[in-house]
């Protein structure tokens, strides 16, 4: 499994429409990149956000942050610095029972 992980900051007046656009405009494009298992968006507070993409593969993330770069540029002000992208292989991983 390989992730992504890009933090983003913007304005905390901007914040949620950002995640409406996520929400509405973003995950659509993201579900569709080969390899995909799953995506994760949170809010830090004082206007950070990080989102977590999670693929099969490198290929998979790679393609993400292209996705996401494309993506961005069509927010404008309201995301207005590129990400600090942090990406690797998970080496280790846990899932607790349910109970």
């Amino acid at each position: 499994m390989y992730v992504s992980v890009r933090r983003y900051v913007t304005d905390p007046r901007s914040v949620n429409e950002v995640m409406r656009r996520t929400r509405e405009e973003f995950v659509p494009i993201i579900s569709k990149a080969p390899r995909f298992l799953n995506y994760h968006v949170l809010d830090a507070g004082n206007g950070v956000l990080a989102s977590i993409s999670m693929f099969e593969n490198k290929a998979g993330a790679e393609e993400s942050n292209r996705l996401a770069a494309n993506w961005v540029r069509t927010l404008g002000s309201l995301l207005p610095n590129p990400p600090q992208i942090t990406a690797g292989d998970v080496v280790v991983e846990h899932h607790p029972l349910s109970i």
